[in-house]
């Protein structure tokens, strides 16, 4: 997170530094006053979920009786991902634009379920762990809103709306996530004109608006020693921060 927070705040401080610059020479100066333009995509990803735990549940054991336990479930470390796609981008105004951008996020999730309950023979929580890949199908729609050029930078804000699909296939695994989500997204960026073509550094925040867990998953496990560790969660939240550049 201190290398995402270094990263925010060197855009907004090259936004600033730019206010200070005396005018040079302009490259691609008519760039922007296209109806539509187009082009292309590569940066990374740090994907993260966000778990609601039910706490105390009773386990029906295998002798038919029952017990308490108590299980938790977190992702404990972040994992960088690739992302790849192309842009679309239609002005509306002087200072907004409607931007189109599919791509593909290929990442994982790191995740540790910590059962309270049972213990080692050192007094640690019994824990288990869960190496979730996931690549996403996304289909960003997106308003820019751009502050007035100056010299080759000009900084922007934008926010939209991202469905995405998930590829990953289902497994025996704990956590299944569902195939489809919808995310809302916000972020800054800015223009560096380039005397042939056009270069955007963007950072966004995703975050999940629907519950991504699929709660059918515990019926098809067939190791029933694994449903109380898919049945410890509520539901779950994706998250994702994106580090993109765009070429037009």
């Amino acid at each position: 997170m201190r290398k995402i927070f270094l990263i925010t705040s060197a855009l907004f401080l090259l936004a600033m530094a730019t206010m200070a610059q005396e005018r040079k020479i302009q490259y691609k100066p008519y760039i922007d006053l296209r109806p539509m333009h187009f082009g292309i995509l590569v940066g990374m990803n740090l994907q993260d979920i966000e778990f609601d735990n039910v706490g105390p549940q009773t386990i029906t054991l295998e002798d038919g009786t029952t017990e308490v336990k108590t299980i938790l479930c977190d992702e404990d470390r972040w994992n960088m991902g690739f992302s790849v796609g192309v842009l679309a981008d239609l002005r509306l105004s002087q200072h907004l634009n409607l931007r189109f951008t599919p791509s593909m996020h290929f990442g994982a999730k790191h995740l540790a379920f910590r059962n309270l309950t049972d213990q080692t023979q050192d007094g640690r929580p019994i824990e288990m762990r869960q190496d979730m890949k996931n690549t996403y199908i996304s289909f960003p729609l997106d308003l820019k809103f751009s502050a007035e050029r100056w010299n080759n930078y000009r900084p922007y804000l934008m926010a939209g709306v991202n469905p995405m699909i998930n590829l990953t296939s289902k497994n025996q695994e704990y956590i299944q996530l569902k195939k489809s989500d919808l995310f809302v997204e916000v972020g800054l960026g800015c223009d560096l004109y380039l005397p042939f073509f056009k270069l955007i550094p963007e950072l966004k925040f995703c975050y999940s608006l629907r519950d991504a867990l699929d709660h059918h998953h515990a019926d098809e496990l067939k190791d029933a020693n694994m449903r109380m560790y898919t049945n410890a969660l509520t539901s779950g939240h994706s998250k994702m921060i994106v580090l993109t550049f765009y070429f037009e």
